[in-house]
Order: C-alpha cells, then structure tokens, then sequence
C-alpha cells in the first residue's frame, strides 16, 4: 500500500490553504498541535453560544448574551482619551447603548451610521440601571445577518488564536472535506441512529441545537465511535502480526503441575483453574501467546504464573518471571522456592546486586539451561544474560514496562510466549484501551481462607485514639503499616511528613518499634527496613506509598492510611491488600482530615463497602477520569481527542468485537468496507497500522 489516499490530499494539505490562515497564525495554531485542516476537524468546540434571534432585549435575564436588530441612533463619542464612546440604538420595544473603549469616530460612524439598521449580537449587562451592550461580538447589516450562526461554537483557544480565527479556520476546513465511503457496519450506524461521517463532523461545527456539545449527541457518538475504532483496528492489526508470528508449541506433560497441585493445603479457585488452562493452551498452540493476566488483590495470581511456567520447563524449555523491584523478585523466590521443591525444578533469582563470580556462575548455568526458572529484576534484560531454551516471559506489573521491553524479553527466547500479570483491576473499557492487543484472563475469586478486611473512616481528630488502639494490638504481637501521604508536589513536604510521624509514634510506642520507608532513602536502606518489619523485628512500618505494590508480610493485620481522602480509589484499594494475607483478621483505618468533600466521602465508603477492586474502579473511573485511574503519565493509555472514556465507555467493547470481526472476514483489508476502514486509519494518523497491514 503506496501512502496515503489522494482524497485525504485537501486534508493534509498546509494550514495556510485555509481561510485566514498566514504563517503567523499557522504557527501559532502549531502550539494546539494543528498542523493540518484535518486536526482542525477534530478539534471539537466545547460550548456554544446561542445566537438565536430575539425581537427584543427586554424580560431576558442579564447579562446574557443577545441578538437583536436595531436602529442606531446617536453617537456620543468620548470626553477624554481611553474613555467609553457609547452609541444608542433601539430595538423593537425598548432602547439601550453599544459602548466601544478606545473607539474610533471614524471607524464607528462607518460601521454604525445613525439611522441605519443592523444586526448586533454581544452581551449585555446592566449597569447603573442602564443596558449596555460593551464591544459587541457581531455588528453587521441586515443582509449580513444570515452569516451570524444561531448557535455559534466555542473552541479551545491558545495565544494568537482568537474565536473568530478559529471558527473561521474550522469553517473553512470543513469545505475542503470530501465524502468518504463508509467504514462503520451499517447495522451498528442504523440501530444507534448515527449519520455518515461526513455529515456528523459537519454537525459538530455547525450545531443546530443547545444539546450538540453533549457525548451523547448522536455526530459526537459517531465521532467518538471512530476514533476507538481506529484505535482499536489498530490494536487488532498488531496482534493479528503477532499472532502470525509463528510461535512454538510447549506442550504440557502435567508432571510437574500435579506434583505442585498435590503440595498445595489447599484447591486452587474456578477462577485459578480457568486461567492456567487458558495459558496451557496458547503456550500449545502455535502462535504465539500474548496475554494478560489481570487479578484483584490476593486473587493468587502468583500460583497461575507458577504453573505456566511449569509448562514451559515440562516442555523442556525455560521460563523468566520479572518483578519491578529487587524487593518483590526477593519476594516472589521467597514464595516460589518450597513449589519449586516440591516440583523438583531449580529456582534462581537475578537482580543487579549479583556481581562478580556469583553473576558468572549464574549465567552459566543458565545457558546451560541448569536454571529452569529466573526470578529478576530489569537485570536479566542485559545482554549477557543468555538462555538455554527461553519459552515463556512473564511479566509482573505491567504498567512499569512498556511494550518495547515485552517484546524485547520476548527476543531473547526463539518465539517465546508473554504473560503479563497486573493486580490493578481496570474497568473493562481501559483495559480495552490499553490492552486492546493482548488476550484477557481474569481472576475475580478470592482463594479460600482469606478473611474479609474491616475497613473503617476515622477523623484526624481521633489520632491520639488510634495510637492508643495501636499500642495494645502491638503488645499482643500484631503488625501495622501506617502510610503517610504524599503531601505536596515535592518529595521534602512529603518526607517531613512522614519522619514527623515517625518520631511521633517512636516517641509514643518506643525505640526500635518503628520503622520508616520513603521514596528519598536509598535502596539499600529501603530493603533493610522493609527487611526488618518483615522478620518481625520492628512492629510498625511508617512508609509514604512505596510499599504498594505486592509485599507480602502475613504478620501485619492493621493497615493506617492518613489523609486517605486524598488517595485515588485504586490505590487505596492496592493498599489496603497489604493486609489480610494471613489467617488473624485485619483492620484498615481510613483517617481524613474534616471537612470531607462530597466526593472524599463518597470515595472512602465505596471502600467501606466493598473489597471488588473491579467495582471500585469502575467507581473511580466514573468518579475521577481515565487518565488518572490508571496515571495516565506512565500507563500508555492512548490521548483521545473526540472520545470521552468515561461516558463513552460502552462504545469501546462495541469497537473491539467490531474490529476484530472486520480482520477476521478482511485480513489485509481488501474488501470495500476495508478499503474505507484504511481510508480512516490514515485520516487519524494511524500510519503505523496500515504499516504493519502492508508488511503483513
């Protein structure tokens, strides 16, 4: 496939092409991330202006903005420099004035001869009993007046861009707009009542009524629908590569997966069950396996990786799990090493403190292929780090590793399978979003023993109240996270923060008891105090959010969390699993600094309520916004500018099966409704896919 199609050309062509478009202006549309008509096009307004026509001024509400026809009458220019030069004009039942600061006579008795007639449209105001009509947006004759849109848009702005330029630019790109073919599944546009895409971006910019800046508004809906669906055919056309990459199969024998069930105290869940025997089956099959295994906290997604990589070693290959901290690759080993035993395979952990003879002897044993399984941190990406037989890479926390490295892990095995697991539970529509490409399993059981979490709300006021509870559960042995917040933008605020508390509680419950764990230590100092509160020689840890992500201390059974209200809902709900790993009960204190916002409420009782990290994020989403569910910063979430992911959730599992289905009939999309689907994926910039489909 050549480039990009030649009815797109008037699109893509230079800003200046546009009506009132110089170099200066193109330059400054640039900042806004215009380069071309087409961004125009998909630079939607925000708000409206109604400009409809009224006989009069009098009995609206003031100020508000108006649109009449008046006589004008005199002018009354001003008495000294930069005052107001006022004209007074009558509409149809009542008078009122235009006021102009630094008006020029000349120019104003040109525009606004007394006795003429004109359409005006601005807003008006009262002042001193008076209306006044100050620098009116549109004053033109009545001829004119059909050119002053009854509902006129208003589009985001940046330095040298004012409504009018933009408007007029806007216009001026819709004329130069060609008709497309089709690309949506005309069931889909007749069952949800949308129109073509031609006439819904025309609608956008030209709005007919005071409901079309709604997502619900029917051109919007469709544009939004676009938008995911190139998004998604996107996704679709990677993975349909990378399941045309041929894979290899690793066939499961069930030795060693039985050895290990038959260790187990207890019987894995449905759930648990469900998801290794969808992993056994991609890794036999031979395409490559790209999946993603998504779990609520203390779901035992560590037991499904375990037994996926059995299947890689019962195939006779190797298999590397991959933590984001030297911390949880400890971790992982610590929980793995009795399983491996038990299985009878060699277990071994690789992190960047190996060094010297103990690093050699490890690689050598590794390309060997003596190590069936690795544990490591970022580590093992380095290219001395050599397997034997790499078949499976599992990937722990993805959002800390971007697809790159997946793939780059995945170079280091002959087609090795990727697993990757995340204990965020993401509502459906993200996870769509951002993991539209890989398969899903979902672990939405809780292992059996686990004991629900007693979560409470308490006010800072009662501080001194939660020490003392806290003294007593220490002397009958208990353990306690006690999470400071991150204060300010700062890592100083949020230090002091934390030492503060620390001292306090030290002071209180006494040396050696407490610990302390913040972002600014070094990493040696972190591992030793983490260490220390997971031997159980300190009983409280007091730590700024660093501890989230998977540590596992059974011990602990009181989990603090102050200022909660400023937490976003996942994160408490990640912080709160910290505890209630053991068989004791536990309690999570949600402390809030009063007055509580009605959404800081509302936020801490939906914990209270439930532990369905999948119900709670469903719930942030709504409450706080895509971008900040998942912080958008370091998610690789795509920027939407049409689509709202959180109230056009819905159209994004429309977009996925619609997508998918099309690749399924249309491989290389040859068939007229591919052809216009290609036409869409380069008019949204999507050149990546169309070049993937022509290598493909």
């Amino acid at each position: 496939m050549s480039g990009r199609p030649e009815v797109l050309f008037p699109l893509f062509a230079d800003l200046e092409t546009l009506q009132g478009v110089g170099p200066k202006t193109a330059a400054n549309f640039a900042q806004m991330q215009i380069a071309a008509p087409v961004d125009l096009l998909f630079t939607l307004p925000h708000g409206l202006v109604d400009r409809r026509r009224r006989e009069s001024i009098r009995g609206a509400d003031f100020p508000s903005v108006l649109t009449v026809e008046v006589t004008v009458g005199r002018h009354q220019p001003a008495r000294n420099r930069g005052g107001a030069y006022r004209i007074h004009v009558s509409d149809s039942e009542t008078e009122f004035q235009l006021v102009f600061f630094h008006g020029r006579s000349r120019y104003l008795e040109a525009q606004l001869p007394e006795g003429s007639r004109r359409v005006v449209s601005g807003k008006v105001e009262l002042f001193d009993g008076i209306a006044q009509m100050v620098h009116p947006d549109h004053m033109v004759p009545v001829s004119e007046a059909i050119d002053i849109p009854e509902f006129e848009p208003v589009y985001p702005l940046t330095q040298g861009i004012t409504q009018r330029t933009m408007f007029k630019a806007a216009q001026s790109a819709l004329q130069q707009t060609p008709v497309l073919e089709e690309w949506a599944d005309p069931a889909l546009l007749q069952q949800k009542g949308w129109p073509s895409w031609d006439a819904a971006i025309a609608g956008v910019h030209r709005p007919s009524s005071q409901d079309a800046v709604a997502t619900t508004d029917p051109n919007r809906a469709r544009l939004a629908y676009d938008e995911l669906f190139a998004h998604q055919l996107t996704l679709a056309i990677a993975r349909s590569v990378e399941r045309n990459n041929p894979g290899r199969r690793s066939t499961a024998t069930g030795k060693l997966q039985s050895r290990t069930l038959k260790s187990l105290p207890y019987k894995p869940t449905n759930a648990q069950a469900r998801a290794i025997e969808e992993i056994t089956q991609d890794m036999g099959s031979d395409r490559r396996m790209n999946r993603l295994l998504q779990g609520d906290v203390g779901a035992g997604k560590t037991l499904v990786a375990f037994m996926s990589l059995l299947v890689a070693v019962e195939a006779g290959g190797q298999g590397v799990l991959m933590a984001p901290t030297e911390i949880l690759a400890q971790q992982h080993l610590e929980g793995l090493q009795p399983l491996a035993e038990d299985a009878g395979v060699v277990i071994a952990l690789l992190t960047g403190r190996d060094k010297g003879k103990e690093r050699q002897s490890k690689l050598q044993a590794l390309a060997r292929g003596d190590i069936h399984i690795l544990l490591g941190t970022h580590a093992v990406f380095q290219p001395d780090v050599v397997f034997s037989d790499l078949r499976l890479v599992v990937v722990d926390e993805q959002h800390r590793f971007g697809v790159r490295q997946r793939m780059e892990l995945a170079e280091k095995g002959d087609k090795a399978d990727v697993l990757v697991m995340t204990a965020t539970p993401i509502p459906r529509s993200l996870a769509l979003a951002q993991y539209g490409d890989m398969d899903v399993s979902i672990l939405d059981e809780k292992p059996p023993g686990r004991k629900p979490i007693r979560t409470a709300i308490v006010s800072t006021d009662r501080l001194a109240e939660v020490v003392g509870h806290l003294q007593k559960a220490i002397a009958e042995g208990k353990q306690c996270y006690w999470v400071c917040p991150l204060v300010g933008e700062s890592e100083v605020s949020d230090l002091t923060a934390a030492e503060e508390r620390f001292k306090q509680l030290r002071a209180v419950l006494g040396e050696g008891v407490v610990g302390l764990v913040h972002g600014q230590m070094p990493p040696s100092d972190k591992d030793a105090a983490m260490q220390a509160f997971q031997d159980g020689k300190t009983s409280v840890l007091v730590a700024t959010t660093v501890i989230e992500v998977g540590v596992n201390v059974p011990n602990a059974t009181i989990m603090v969390i102050e200022r909660a209200e400023i937490f976003g809902l996942a994160q408490l709900h990640q912080l709160r699993g910290r505890v209630g790993r053991g068989s004791a009960a536990s309690t999570c204190l949600l402390m809030y600094q009063p007055p509580l916002s009605e959404g800081g409420q509302r936020r801490l009782e939906v914990l209270r309520e439930t532990e369905d990290g999948f119900q709670i994020s469903e719930t942030d989403l709504q409450m706080r916004g895509a971008g900040d569910v998942i912080g958008t910063a370091q998610s690789g979430l795509p920027r939407f500018k049409v689509a709202d992911l959180e109230r056009q959730a819905d159209l994004m599992a429309i977009a996925q099966t619609d997508a998918r289905a099309l690749l399924e009939r249309d491989p290389a999309l040859n068939s007229p409704r591919g052809k216009a689907a290609r036409v869409l994926l380069w008019l949204l910039r999507r050149d990546e896919a169309i070049r993937l489909i022509s290598v493909g």
